[in-house]
């Protein structure tokens, strides 16, 4: 994994493969869910040029990463990663590019942050936030006041409940859940690769030692955690390869 800001120990530092890992895991794969593809994301966070003659164009990116992504390459710090989160929660909806492009411009001014949904503002008023930036949004069915809630509580806040805070800003995710906090990811460990919460051993580690060992138990004594960490970590990993 890359990493090319002298201050990404405190920041997190994700290359294409392990955003795009972490971005698709959904604990309900069935809650439908799209597969982001690299190519989308480029666009997302690097703009992107379309058209030709008259007709040419460039789209922005959607907000300045913290690091740059020059000649291809892409990175993205632990605030990136959760502010793209919840822009791939409104693709899921089925909202296009320029609509997705309008809520994140709106939600930015209501809330006074450049990366609006990594914030305890959001966070905190995320359902009067929600409604205020989709009003008058057509695709995905979100036109209708009683719709936009629903689609909120099922698709929106999910992601809001698994997040943990300091001061303003974002500063863990528990991808199992807040009533399972043995996974963390943390910026401020392991450059913000996903670890069991009790010891800081990578998750990736743990479950290519159970392929190794052969099981949970002799992983869990040999990395000193609970056999239970281990399991968490090795089902973890197997939703984000499926």
């Amino acid at each position: 994994m890359p990493i090319s800001e002298p201050d990404a120990l405190g920041r997190g530092a994700y290359g294409a493969a392990e955003s795009l890992r972490l971005l698709n895991f959904a604990r309900d794969p069935a809650a439908g869910h799209r597969k982001l593809s690299r190519q989308t994301l480029s666009r997302w966070l690097r703009g992107y040029d379309f058209g030709a003659g008259e007709h040419a164009g460039h789209s922005d990116p959607l907000w300045q990463p913290d690091y740059a992504n020059d000649d291809d390459r892409i990175e993205l710090s632990f605030r990136d990663l959760i502010e793209l989160r919840f822009v791939k929660a409104f693709r899921d909806l089925g909202l296009a590019l320029p609509t997705i492009r309008e809520c994140f411009e709106r939600a930015v001014e209501e809330v006074g942050d450049e990366r609006p949904f990594s914030t305890r503002r959001f966070r905190t008023d995320g359902k009067t936030i929600f409604l205020d930036i989709t009003r008058d949004v057509r695709e995905g069915e979100l036109v209708d006041l009683k719709r936009r809630q629903g689609v909120f509580r099922a698709v929106v806040e999910p992601s809001l409940r698994d997040l943990e805070f300091d001061a303003d800003v974002v500063a863990r995710w528990f991808p199992l859940g807040m009533g399972r906090r043995s996974i963390v990811i943390d910026p401020a460990r392991a450059f913000g690769r996903p670890v069991a919460a009790e010891a800081g051993v990578p998750t990736e580690v743990l479950a290519d030692a159970v392929a190794v060992e052969g099981s949970p138990e002799k992983v869990a004594r040999l990395y000193e955690v609970s056999p239970a960490a281990v399991r968490d970590a090795l089902r973890f990993e197997q939703v984000l390869a499926a």
